[in-house]
């Protein structure tokens, strides 16, 4: 069936044929969720050269529109450009799902900042696999890491924008989420750069990405619910994990020499990452009740902030991104 905008909490009022089941937390989950593999892809195609194909032509690749559809340097590079054309797209859609939907503004703003940092996201890929090192400031060490930075905020924009637009989870919940954080951290770990237990080739990068920010999915959920429920023991811990997880994440790409002092550095970082996501999972185990939050009455706000003490996200309760009046 479909639904008509609420034109009280919309800055438009339109007609939308917006079926019940494409709510604003689906749609932003799943891009979030092929942002993750967007990631990990672009990594493998750095790991491998492939970024360096194509003749560093772009958007064009060696004067092709479209490659010979083989397992080469050209495919790789023109495959991850096609995908991360689609999950922009897809970006940008949530982000006028969240526009023209019953979110609140905040939760609405942090969906438009992910589409505000696509160009510039666009740009330093640009830039990678075109002029590289022909020029100052070209493919550099600044360059390189600006353009992990900005594709790690888009996700975790993402991931803000799908747990504040959905339902929240009591202590069962935030025990599952720290639960697959914990399960995802450890072959990530054995895939981590800091460890020299396996060949880190190209493949090991591809998946301990996908592993470590997966991981990074759960514990984003862990302490966003934590703070909601004013578990702040549980909200500390998480916020520590989540901080390592992001500087590993940093240092298992080519931003930094990586030296043995580096690598010494590094693996200090994962086992805080490691130790700060059990104490999480113990805090959440030993709470024996988390504050349940007022339920919202019909039509008006209530809080979930990012913090205990300062709230910086607030949601209605979970429904269609096409609300019915």
């Amino acid at each position: 069936m479909a639904n008509r905008i609420n034109s009280s909490t919309s800055p438009v009022s339109v007609m939308t044929l917006c079926p019940d089941w494409l709510t604003l937390h689906r749609f932003a989950g799943v891009t979030a969720a092929l942002t993750m593999t967007l990631i990990s892809l672009g990594v493998y195609t750095a790991a491998t050269g492939s970024g360096l194909a194509c003749q560093a032509q772009w958007p064009l690749c060696s004067d092709q529109l479209i490659p010979a559809l083989t397992i080469n340097p050209d495919f790789v590079e023109w495959f991850h450009r096609v995908w991360a054309m689609f999950v922009g797209f897809m970006i940008i859609g949530t982000a006028g799902l969240a526009w023209v939907g019953d979110v609140s503004k905040k939760t609405r703003l942090a969906a438009v900042a992910a589409v505000l940092l696509l160009p510039l996201q666009v740009f330093f890929g640009a830039v990678t696999v075109t002029i590289g090192g022909l020029i100052p400031g070209g493919y550099t060490l600044v360059t390189h890491a600006a353009h992990q930075l900005i594709a790690l905020t888009i996700f975790t924009l993402l991931g803000l924008v799908t747990l504040s637009s959905g339902p929240g989870l009591g202590l069962d919940g935030i025990r599952w989420a720290l639960g697959v954080a914990i399960g995802l951290l450890l072959p990530a770990t054995l895939l981590s750069r800091a460890l020299p237990l396996l060949t880190y080739s190209p493949g090991a990068q591809g998946w301990f990405y996908l592993f470590a920010l997966s991981a990074g999915a759960g514990l984003l959920g862990a302490a966003f619910w934590s703070a909601q429920r004013e578990a702040s023991r549980v909200f500390r811990a998480c916020l520590v994990a989540l901080v390592g997880l992001f500087v590993t994440l940093l240092l298992s790409r080519d931003i930094v020499l990586y030296t043995a002092t580096w690598q010494s550095i590094h693996l200090s970082v994962v086992t805080i990452t490691l130790l700060a996501t059990i104490a999480a999972m113990w805090f959440a185990r030993t709470t024996g009740t988390i504050q349940q939050p007022t339920p919202p009455v019909s039509g008006d706000w209530h809080p979930l902030s990012l913090t205990p003490e300062s709230g910086l996200f607030f949601s209605r309760a979970a429904g269609s991104a096409c609300t019915s009046v």
